[in-house]
C-alpha cells in the first residue's frame, strides 16, 4: 500500500474510533457538568487539586478528566495539571445567558439515551422505543419528572438562543398585527421578535408545563405587556385571532398525521392574508447537497433524525415532506428560506 493510500486507510479507521468513543466524549461532558467542573475552574488556570477538592473529587481522577475535557477543546492544560477553560467550554459555565449546561443535562440524560439502546428495533419495527424502556410516551414522561421537565424547557430554550438572535430579521414580520408562537415554550423566540417589532403583540401558547418559564422570560425581555399566554394542547386546537401563526421545533417532534393535525388547526384559524411560519431543519433530497451556510452541520441533523425515531416518533423533513403534510393540513408551501442559525430554515405557508 502507498503512503497516500495508507494515510486514507488510517483516516478512515480514525474516523470509526471517533464515531464508536462518541457516547463516551457524551458521558465526560455530563459528569463535568454535574460536578459543575467549568464554573470551578473559572478565569483560570487552576490546579486540578484545587477543582477536585473543591467538587468534592479525588485529585488524582480530576486531574483525569479535566485532562479529557482538554483533549475534547473545553479546557487547556498550561502546565502538568493546571487548566483553564477554552472559550467553547465557557458555554457550559452556569452563569452566562447563552449557557448550554441545561441542554447537556438534557441530552445526556437516561431519559434520552437509554432509548437508543433500542435504535436497531426502531428501525426494524419503525416503533417508539422510549415507549417500551419506559412504559410511555416521553412527553408524559416528563409531566411525571418535574425536574426532568424543568431541564428540558431550559434545555430547548438554550438550543433556541442562536434562532431568536436572527430570527426576527429574517423576514417581514412587520406587515403583521399579531402572532402566535404554536408550541413556543418559554418564549424566548416570541419574545424576540417582539422587541424587534414594536408594533407586534404575541400569543404563546403551549401546555402548562411548558409555560411554566414563560412569564420569567417574557418579564426579562420586557414583553409581558404585549404578550398573553394560552395554555393548551396545539392537537385539539390553537387560539385564533392573530394573523401570523409560528411553529418553531414542534413538528419534528411528530409523525406526519400528527404534523398534518398541528398545522390543520392552525390552517382552521388563518384569517384571509394570514400565513403559518415553520422553522425547522430541511434535509436535502439527497445526503452532501446541501448548501454551504448549512454544510458544518456533522451528521448532527440526522442523529437528531434518529433521535426523534427513538424517543418520539418524529422526524426531520425534506422540502417534499414538508410540501406533503402541508398540502394536507390545507396549506401551501411559497418559500424555503435557510437562516443563519444552521440548520435551521424559514418555511413560509399560506392557505390553500
Amino acid at each position: 500500500m502507498d503512503t497516500a493510500a495508507a494515510r486514507e486507510a488510517m483516516a478512515d479507521r480514525g474516523l470509526i474510533v471517533r464515531l464508536a468513543f462518541g457516547s463516551m466524549a457524551a458521558q465526560t461532558l455530563r459528569a463535568a457538568v454535574r460536578l459543575g467542573v467549568f464554573d470551578l475552574v473559572g478565569d483560570g488556570p487552576r490546579p486540578a487539586g484545587e477543582v477536585a477538592a473543591a467538587a468534592g473529587a479525588e485529585h488524582q481522577p480530576m486531574t483525569r478528566l479535566l485532562r479529557a475535557l482538554a483533549g475534547l477543546g473545553l479546557m487547556e492544560e498550561h502546565e502538568p495539571d493546571a487548566f483553564s477553560v477554552t472559550p467553547a467550554g465557557a458555554l457550559l459555565g452556569s452563569g452566562r445567558p447563552d449557557s448550554l449546561v441545561s441542554f447537556v443535562r438534557m441530552f445526556t440524560d437516561p431519559a434520552i439515551v437509554r432509548a437508543w439502546d433500542g435504535l436497531d428495533d426502531s428501525v426494524r419495527t419503525g416503533g417508539i422505543a422510549f415507549d417500551a424502556v419506559f412504559g410511555t410516551d416521553f412527553f408524559s414522561h416528563l409531566g411525571r419528572h418535574p425536574e426532568l421537565s424543568a431541564d428540558f424547557n431550559a434545555a430547548m430554550s438554550q438550543a433556541s438562543a442562536e434562532t431568536a438572535a436572527v430570527l426576527p430579521h429574517a423576514y417581514d414580520f412587520g406587515r403583521f398585527t399579531s402572532v402566535t408562537d404554536v408550541g413556543g415554550g418559554d418564549g424566548s423566540v416570541l419574545a424576540g421578535v417582539l422587541a424587534a417589532h414594536p408594533a407586534l403583540t404575541g400569543v404563546l401558547h403551549d401546555t402548562e408545563d411548558g409555560l411554566a418559564q414563560a412569564p420569567r422570560t417574557l418579564d426579562r425581555h420586557g414583553m409581558a405587556d404585549r404578550c398573553s399566554l394560552s395554555a393548551g394542547d396545539f392537537f385539539r386546537s390553537v387560539p385564533g385571532g392573530s394573523d401570523l401563526y409560528l411553529i418553531k421545533s414542534v413538528l419534528h417532534d411528530w409523525s406526519d398525521d400528527q404534523a398534518v393535525t398541528i398545522l390543520g388547526h392552525c390552517r382552521e384559524v388563518l384569517p384571509p392574508g394570514g400565513r403559518v411560519l415553520i422553522v425547522e431543519p430541511v434535509l436535502p433530497e439527497v445526503v452532501g447537497t446541501v448548501g454551504a451556510a448549512h454544510a458544518a452541520d456533522d451528521g448532527i441533523t440526522y442523529l437528531s433524525d434518529l433521535n426523534m425515531l427513538v424517543n418520539l416518533g418524529g422526524r426531520e423533513r425534506t422540502r417534499k415532506d414538508f410540501e406533503e403534510v402541508c398540502h394536507r393540513a390545507g396549506l401551501s408551501v411559497v418559500s424555503v428560506t435557510p437562516l443563519e442559525a444552521a440548520p435551521f430554515y424559514l418555511i413560509e405557508t399560506v392557505a390553500r
